[in-house]
């Protein structure tokens, strides 16, 4: 069980997403332990925030781990025992002498370490940031380094055995359970910052109470200040006290530690329906969401004969008057061979929403009629433009998952192809959030039509660039989701939709910016399958 928890790690650690995801956990660092004088802050207390010596850069780094990587962590790990079925391990697993208990907890520990391991650059970013702040460079490895262990590493084992769970159920496998975590995971977070959360939530019970009793200490009245925990910005930089770190008790260590062992049996629990990668087995689990069997596979039959009417494969010209009617009918089909093209991609991208679906996108596109337009930019449109996440995401990696890119590379209009599937994904973008901008329009509100028309043009644009790059439609979903969610919540540097507005207008990026980009999305796309095409012919 160990040999292949560890193999399943070095697997992972080999893939140029886990250094990009590294390198997200230095980000997050920087982030927890923001300049002095910055305007922006992860943990405060009002207007106050600690020192930044051992105890309070340790705890405020453990905390911002706790709450982004357990989000974001799920997406990187949630894929183990479906890759295993992709590249034909599942078979030697399933003949292997390996208990399903043995191979759910072998997984479980792959994700922990891979976590742990996000977990271990991000705890080593704590002290560098102590000594380039430099407000307290005596460094206490102790106070430094057991916030991690205590407040963060046993939600991260909570994170890694849901992630096996998820990969067990039929109905949470695939996008619908990425959309699924990232509905779920936040409202859990927010629950896990009350002070009485079963488990000790994400800890900042006994740390919030800590850091109060030193203030009150040295007579500062807080008022209506609360504590926060999270990426905000302040008016003016935060006031620095000292504060040596909160006494977590033993009542809180016994918490942690029975949601580590919780966590475990979590992660054992799918042993009882796991199907052990036998197809005979899993007949009654692959059932589509309305309860029927997927459709068989049709097998080609015998060739009917030869057709007496086909014309011949070469016919030249007969006269000099052929050859204008020639080029005449080719430049007349062109334009009807890209709405073909564009037609059949729709009706593929189409394909996989239900009429329930299609149901609540009716009704988002009728409550951006009903609204005003304000309302409809910051309400209705948010919740359009990510209702199509598991459509959207299909683009650009379709071929792929599907098998289809040698086929599709002997297409010869490869990009005429890609540029049909990016109009496709600009035609659902645009209906499903057509609603708001007729309302736009009506209240001559040229600024906000232009950032809804930038909006349309960049999800489908992202989408497509992503899943040509990495062949998968799990990268899309697991960056717009973010994205989308730190927009909905105004933060105005990223709002590519133009929800946030002042006055009536949008203060995001400018349109034309994000055209730009955009465009530069597209130009990626292009010349990735281009090379690739190149390289393999």
């Amino acid at each position: 069980m160990g040999r292949l928890a560890l193999g399943d790690f070095r697997d992972r650690i080999r893939r140029p997403a886990y250094a990009v995801t590294l390198l997200a956990a230095v980000g997050l660092g920087l982030l927890a332990v923001p300049p002095a004088d910055g305007h922006w802050a992860i943990l405060a207390l009002g207007s106050y925030r600690g020192e930044y010596n051992s105890a309070y850069v340790g705890t405020a780094t453990a905390l911002a781990g706790s709450l982004w990587l357990t989000l974001g962590g799920f997406y990187v790990v949630r894929k183990g025992l479906g890759r295993d079925e992709e590249a034909g391990v599942g078979q030697l697993l399933a003949a292997a002498p390996l208990r399903n208990v043995e191979l759910m907890l072998a997984k479980f520990l792959g994700n922990l370490l891979v976590l742990g391991s996000m977990l271990g650059v991000l705890a080593l970013t704590a002290p560098a940031l102590q000594l380039v702040r430099g407000e307290d460079r005596a460094l206490d490895p102790v106070a430094l380094l057991a916030p991690f262990l205590v407040l963060t590493l046993p939600l991260l084992a909570a994170t890694a055995a849901l992630a096996v769970l998820f990969e067990t159920v039929p109905l949470l496998r695939g996008g619908l359970g990425n959309v699924a975590w990232f509905a779920f995971a936040p409202a859990l977070l927010i629950a896990g910052e009350a002070p009485g959360a079963p488990f000790g939530g994400l800890g900042l019970g006994p740390v919030a109470a800590s850091l109060r009793d030193t203030l009150a200490a040295r007579g500062v009245d807080l008022g209506g200040d609360d504590f926060s925990l999270g990426l905000t910005k302040v008016d003016s930089p935060l006031e620095a006290f000292r504060w040596d770190g909160a006494d977590l008790g033993t009542g809180f260590l016994a918490q942690r530690l029975l949601l580590v062992l919780l966590a475990v049996a979590l992660a054992a629990l799918p042993a009882l329906w796991f199907t052990r990668f036998d197809p005979s087995r899993a007949r009654t689990a692959e059932r589509h969401s309305d309860g029927t069997a997927p459709a068989p596979v049709p097998t080609p039959g015998p060739v009917p004969g030869p057709v007496r009417d086909a014309a011949p494969p070469f016919a030249p010209p007969t006269g000099p008057a052929s050859a204008p009617r020639t080029h005449d009918r080719s430049r007349s089909r062109s334009g009807s061979h890209f709405g073909r093209l564009l037609l059949g991609e729709a009706r593929i991208l189409f394909a996989d929403a239900s009429r329930w679906w299609w149901l609540t996108a009716a009704g988002l596109v009728l409550a951006g009629l009903s609204v005003p337009p304000d309302t409809g930019v910051g309400a209705v449109l948010p919740a359009a433009w990510v209702w199509p996440v598991l459509l959207w995401s299909r683009l650009g990696s379709r071929s792929a998952e599907n098998d289809l890119e040698v086929l599709l590379g002997a297409y010869p209009a490869a990009r005429a192809r890609l540029l049909a599937e990016w109009a496709a994904g600009v035609l659902l973008t645009a209906l499903i959030g057509a609603g708001v901008l007729v309302r736009l329009a009506a209240a001559g509100d040229t600024a906000g039509v232009a950032a809804w028309s930038a909006g349309a043009l960049f999800i489908p644009s992202l989408a497509l660039a992503l899943g040509t790059l990495s062949r998968t439609h799990r990268l899309f979903q697991a960056l717009y989701l973010p994205l989308w969610y730190l927009a909905v919540n105004q933060i105005a540097a990223l709002d590519f939709m133009g929800t946030v507005r002042r006055a009536g207008h949008p203060v995001g990026p400018s349109p034309l910016l994000v055209t730009a980009i955009t465009l530069a999305l597209l130009a990626t796309t292009l010349l990735t399958t281009t090379t690739r095409r190149t390289l393999r012919d």
